[in-house]
């Protein structure tokens, strides 16, 4: 028996060192070596980290998420620019009466005026000529016995007349404030029947006075009536100054 087992002692002393060398020769023992499984080293020690790989391709989109809450509303932008107009709408219905004012005061409105014809045929030369013929004097600003308008009503006037002429010449003026202020001249003609007339605006001063009257000797007297031929003066405010009340 121990004949046996020294044996077999040296047989393992004389196999470890070929294996050691063949182990030496290739590195890592062959597993298929009868030395593969008979004896194992000590462990090693852990190796140092490898360098990170390359990043890998992106993945699949994954599920949305739930809504987050409403963030704090940012500052207020400049304002754009006008857009153009858009389309005129439909029409609206009317709205309910408003209701009635309060009354005013009563405006005070300004009125003279007269309008008067010719009665007598031949008047007397460089006197007022007295139109005694009434067709307006509501006012009774024109008197008739005088044949001059009487301004009551400081303004601005209108006066015109319009007269016929017959059997010889006409001179006529109207005069404000004994003062001729214009002069019409008509020439007769012979078997005919003429029409002479004139007009202006005048500013009147209250008590002022305006007539019409024939001027020159009685050859210039010429402005006649009758009845179906009338010779007329008349005369009325156009608007009254501004500091009347």
């Amino acid at each position: 028996m121990r004949g046996s087992a020294g044996f077999l002692l040296c047989s393992l002393l004389l196999v470890a060192p070929q294996c050691a060398e063949v182990a030496a020769q290739d590195g890592q023992p062959d597993p298929k070596t009868p030395c593969a499984n008979w004896m194992g080293g000590a462990p090693g020690y852990p190796g140092h980290n490898g360098l990170p790989g390359r990043d890998g391709k992106d993945g699949k989109d994954g599920l949305k998420g739930e809504k987050g809450e409403q963030g704090v509303e940012g500052p207020r932008g400049d304002p754009g620019e006008i857009g153009t107009p858009g389309h005129e709408g439909p029409r609206g219905f009317p709205g309910y009466p408003g209701q009635k004012g309060e009354k005013g005061e009563g405006a005070f409105v300004y009125r003279s005026a007269f309008s008067v014809g010719l009665k007598e045929r031949a008047p007397h030369p460089n006197v007022p000529i007295r139109f005694s013929k009434i067709f307006y004097n509501e006012q009774s600003h024109y008197d008739a016995s005088t044949g001059k308008f009487l301004c009551s009503i400081p303004g601005t006037y209108y006066f015109a007349y319009h007269l016929t002429v017959y059997l010889t010449d006409v001179k006529v003026s109207l005069y404000k404030k004994d003062k001729a202020v214009i002069f019409t001249y008509d020439q007769f003609q012979t078997n005919n029947v003429d029409q002479a007339s004139g007009s202006v605006l005048l500013h009147l001063s209250s008590g002022d006075e305006v007539w019409l009257q024939v001027y020159g000797e009685g050859d210039n007297n010429g402005v006649y009536a009758d009845n179906i031929n009338d010779s007329t003066f008349m005369g009325f405010l156009l608007y009254p100054d501004p500091d009347v009340h």
